[in-house]
């Protein structure tokens, strides 16, 4: 599959700007701040291709990247406390409105931060794609900040979470490029079973 040829298409900030349904759709789900835009810009091989932001919860649009093969659909950041309950509404709408139109969605990566348990937000995002039937996995971002027995530690609790429950994870870093190699062949993989549907 080719991750090079990528370029942004286009930002949706209600539900009713979202592109028509078409190729199969990688998405990219996470609170905000745990390095979706990082994960993506490695996957492509690009230092800016999706922005990165330092401060939470800046994203605010579903943002689509165009594959030859697929698209990378970015979903807004959840869980940053400092944003208004009317913009946590918006945005509920939006991810709520893109799920609701049965998109072509070959794979949910979902974001979580390997240094940490997962917030209450991971979970219940990950319950929603157990009962909704998506297909996902779950990517660990930040590994390269844990020691080695911190990674012990981590992998354990990662491995009683999800992998009890048939959920695949993989440890991610966008700094050592970590992870990257699993990831792409995950996503290859979505993408082929998608297309001979």
């Amino acid at each position: 599959m080719n991750f090079i040829n990528a370029e942004f298409e286009l930002a949706a900030g209600t539900a009713a700007q979202l592109p028509k349904p078409g190729l199969p759709e990688i998405v990219f789900s996470g609170r905000s701040n745990v390095g979706k835009s990082s994960l993506l810009n490695k996957l492509v091989n690009r230092k800016a291709l999706a922005r990165t932001s330092a401060t939470p919860g800046k994203t605010a649009t579903i943002n689509f990247y165009r594959l030859p093969e697929c698209r990378f659909t970015d979903l807004p950041g959840y869980g940053y406390a400092k944003v208004s309950k009317s913009e946590k509404d918006r945005w509920a709408a939006l991810v709520n409105g893109y799920f609701a139109q049965e998109r072509p969605v070959a794979l949910v990566l979902q974001l979580v931060d390997m240094r940490h348990k997962p917030t209450a937000d991971d979970l219940q995002m990950v319950d929603f794609l157990l009962a909704s039937r998506y297909p996902f996995a779950v990517v660990c971002t930040k590994s390269d900040k844990l020691n080695q027995a911190e990674t012990r530690t981590q992998n354990q609790l990662f491995s009683e979470l999800f992998q009890a429950r048939g959920i695949s994870f993989y440890p991610f870093s966008a700094t050592k490029a970590t992870g990257v190699e699993d990831v792409k062949a995950a996503i290859a993989q979505a993408v082929e079973g998608r297309l001979q549907q």
